[in-house]
């Protein structure tokens, strides 16, 4: 895709990753392991975007935490709270009224000289 277009593709995909990590998080999971399923997912994220975003959800109260000290590395794993599953609906609902939305304009014929 071209430069001038970046800018406006990751402001379209953030909100995207909202959903995914909610959806993904039913079950539980952790940072890096999260971050590996988004994008063989296909949803283009990096580390310095996810792990504040997986911070600020936890501070709504849309995940909850917990650490594991058992392995040598010490890591937190995330699960989808009750509230959060609630957003994630709502959320999956208004994504397919926009896709439908979206979906409507490209049916729409547009000419130059209609407009």
């Amino acid at each position: 895709m071209r430069d001038e277009f970046d800018t406006h593709l990751q402001e379209l995909r953030r909100g995207t990753v909202v959903l995914a990590c909610l959806r993904l998080l039913q079950t539980v999971g952790y940072g890096y392991g999260l971050l590996k399923d988004l994008e063989g997912r296909g949803f283009d994220t990096d580390a310095n975007t996810l792990y504040p975003l997986l911070r600020r959800l936890e501070k709504q109260g849309y995940l909850t935490s917990e650490w594991n000290t058992e392995e040598a590395r010490p890591r937190k794993f995330y699960r989808t709270s009750a509230d959060g599953i609630r957003l994630a609906d709502t959320l999956h609902r208004e994504w397919l009224a926009l896709t439908d939305a979206i979906a409507s304009l490209a049916d729409d014929t547009y000419t130059d000289e209609e407009h």
